[in-house]
């Protein structure tokens, strides 16, 4: 497994729709040693905590292996590390090989694999469509949410995606 990217987001408020939406998945990279918190990474802040956030999901992963089929269906989108709102972009840790349970380690901090994601209808905020969010659980393609199991920091190991 390698880590692509590192990036984390604060709550804005948003237009969508005809309202001002609170959200957080707009995410920005950070570089550098970054700490991981008990909710969360720092920097990094969940909106709606009703649905959001918690200890169980205190960090999203997402793989990079996905991004190719996200162009696909959305081709006039730029697609950046961050775009479905994760905090960790990986490299070789996929949902068909990864367990809810399982535990690894990025840099010093420890986790553990809690859930797969259920996106909520701020994806579609982020990808400017509705219909991000059905694309999503067709797709299978959800990414999961991270324990973090001890105090540490990450280090963000850099590719160059193409």
């Amino acid at each position: 497994m390698k880590l692509v990217n590192i990036a984390v987001g604060k709550p804005r408020e948003v237009d969508w729709q005809g309202k001002k939406i609170r959200t957080s998945i707009f995410k920005a990279p950070v570089t550098g040693p970054v700490p991981v918190r008990y909710l969360n990474l720092e920097g990094d802040e969940q909106s709606d905590l009703t649905v959001h956030g918690g200890v169980d999901k205190a960090v999203y992963v997402y793989p990079s292996e996905h991004y190719p089929f996200w162009r696909t269906e959305f081709p006039t989108l730029e697609l950046n590390w961050g775009m479905l709102g994760e905090n960790l972009t990986t490299e070789g840790l996929e949902e068909r090989s990864t367990n809810i349970g399982d535990r690894f380690a990025i840099g010093s901090a420890e986790f553990v694999v809690t859930q797969p994601r259920m996106p909520c209808f701020k994806l579609g905020i982020r990808f400017g469509d509705p219909r991000a969010i059905k694309v999503l659980l067709r797709s299978g393609k959800t990414g999961f949410y991270l324990l973090w199991l001890r105090k540490a920091s990450l280090r963000l190991l850099m590719r160059r995606w193409m």
